[in-house]
């Protein structure tokens, strides 16, 4: 099957082959070919173990071997882009939909995984299941201040892009985080209301 780009981003082509979607990082001419190859190789190498450890615990498509440096095979997963349809749903399937992405969301939490850009344009709805998708950007190890930036995106995303909803949205993806972890959630949402007064007072 012939293949259909998606997407050219700064780091990598995306494009999809039968049914699966293909990352590949592209080399930089502004970079020494033997440094540019090492930060490939690094970069792919790391999302690819992200991906592994977060597809063990929740909604997230187990990357294929791919022999190729610098490639990711992912499981193309059709559903609904939420960036694009979530403002179409009903109130009360909008409300179900945060409350997925919500426990989601605390399972890589919970495990240290950073997503790096947690906004409704890596989420996609396949029947009744959230997938998270696309960790480029993502790490592991993370701390509360971490967790609190990932959640700080998202909740920029939903009063950029859902704004008519965004509060009762956030406070379902709140309720749905916290219900499986209240005690480590509470620490977590304390850092959010930090990073939060340090953007109103940062100029």
């Amino acid at each position: 099957m012939a293949k259909k780009i998606f997407n050219r981003g700064a780091e990598a082509l995306i494009y999809f082959d039968g049914k699966q979607v293909i990352k590949e990082r592209t080399p930089k001419s502004y970079r020494l070919p033997e440094l540019d190859k090492k930060i490939i190789k690094r970069r792919t190498k790391s999302e690819t173990k992200i991906l592994k450890k977060a597809s063990s615990i929740s909604n997230v498509p187990c990357p294929n071997e791919s022999k190729k440096e610098g490639i990711i095979l992912i499981p193309l997963i059709e559903g609904d882009k939420l960036s694009e349809k979530l403002n179409s749903y009903e109130k009360k399937k909008q409300i179900e939909v945060m409350k997925k992405i919500g426990k989601e969301t605390s399972k890589i939490h919970k495990e240290g995984i950073i997503h790096g850009d947690l906004t409704t344009s890596n989420m996609i709805l396949k029947g009744n299941e959230v997938y998270i998708i696309d960790f480029g950007l993502g790490s592991l190890n993370g701390k509360d201040e971490q967790k609190g930036v990932d959640i700080h995106l998202l909740k920029e995303a939903l009063d950029s892009k859902h704004f008519e909803n965004s509060k009762n949205l956030f406070l379902a993806f709140k309720k749905g985080y916290e219900s499986l972890n209240k005690n480590e959630s509470k620490k977590v949402f304390e850092k959010l209301k930090k990073i939060e007064k340090r953007g109103r007072y940062k100029y």
